[in-house]
């Protein structure tokens, strides 16, 4: 595979959509008016302001008929099947999602809504209402990996969580991350850090629900297509007997990795991973988790993240 195409695969793998459908065009060699002159042969019509918008990141497909020429030009293009679809979906797990809501909800599996996921009582959507979250927080999940600790008394120590993103419209400079304590904890005393290439902004804690988020800002606002990496811990300690962790994901894509670890004097009888479509749906298929002896720990690894939950629970006996 010579260099260009290399790295045409690659974008294509991680995106963001206008990048790689910049590339493809590129690759290929063909001007915008070649593009459209194809287009329109297979009866679909867009303007050459629309195609040059797209590949410049100003505008998204988001009609049928624009996701139909979408799909139009992967074949033109001679690219995967989808891979350009695909990227309009791409999001980030956790608190909100980012990119195209029509792109997903015609294509009907890449995007689920966070708070349908795991908020039911509407306290995450009121306290991001709070913070000004807004719907697309121009960030896609390339990778994210998470270490969980519980401690002596069983109970969640806390969390760190280092994320991998690229930015998908230029400006991005913050992330809202949202951590749910066990029953009985008091979210007054959770901190929030920032450990990696970010530093914590405002808070919002809800008691009743033991809800805390957090925001975190960079260094720096990103560039459209600008790779970040940071990291963040939430310490906790004040809940009571822990029994899982889960994570919910509104997009589809990136990589997660979950790691729990016990302490030495208070190790599960059982362990299992699990996905969960949302809160209050039946789980899916278990698969039993031995933890490592030395480490005390358990893990799991998704290369593909769907929309839905992922989770770790355990069994004390």
């Amino acid at each position: 595979m010579g260099h260009a195409e290399a790295d045409l695969a690659q974008v294509l793998n991680t995106g963001p959509f206008h990048l790689a459908l910049r590339a493809a065009l590129a690759v290929r060699g063909l001007p915008l008016q070649r593009v459209q002159h194809h287009l329109a042969h297979r009866g679909i019509k867009v303007g050459v302001t629309s195609l040059s918008y797209w590949q410049q990141g100003a505008r998204r497909p988001q009609r049928p008929e624009s996701l139909r020429a979408v799909r139009a030009l992967e074949e033109l293009l001679d690219l995967p099947g989808e891979s350009l679809v695909r990227l309009l979906g791409a999001g980030n797990g956790g608190a909100m999602g980012s990119g195209s809501r029509e792109a997903d909800r015609a294509r009907g599996r890449s995007y689920r809504s966070y708070r349908a996921l795991v908020d039911p009582s509407g306290t995450v959507g009121r306290l991001l209402a709070e913070l000004e979250s807004p719907k697309d927080i121009g960030l896609q999940r390339i990778g994210h990996h998470e270490r969980v600790r519980i401690g002596a008394r069983r109970q969640l120590l806390g969390r760190h969580s280092q994320h991998v993103v690229r930015a998908h419209r230029d400006g991005v400079d913050r992330y809202l991350a949202v951590h749910h304590g066990d029953a009985d904890g008091d979210p007054a005393g959770v901190e929030v850090s920032g450990l990696e290439n970010c530093r914590p902004g405002r808070v919002r804690r809800d008691r009743a629900s033991g809800v805390v988020i957090a925001e975190l800002l960079f260094d720096a606002g990103l560039r459209a297509g600008e790779t970040y990496v940071f990291g963040y811990g939430f310490e906790d300690g004040g809940g009571g007997t822990s029994t899982e962790y889960v994570r919910g994901f509104d997009h589809a894509g990136g990589q997660y990795v979950l790691q729990v670890r016990f302490d030495e004097g208070a190790l599960p009888v059982r362990c299992h991973r699990f996905s969960q479509a949302t809160t209050g749906m039946p789980r899916g298929a278990r698969t039993d988790l031995t933890p490592s002896g030395r480490h005390r720990t358990v893990h799991l690894v998704e290369q593909g993240v769907r929309p839905g939950m992922l989770g770790i629970a355990w069994d004390w006996g």
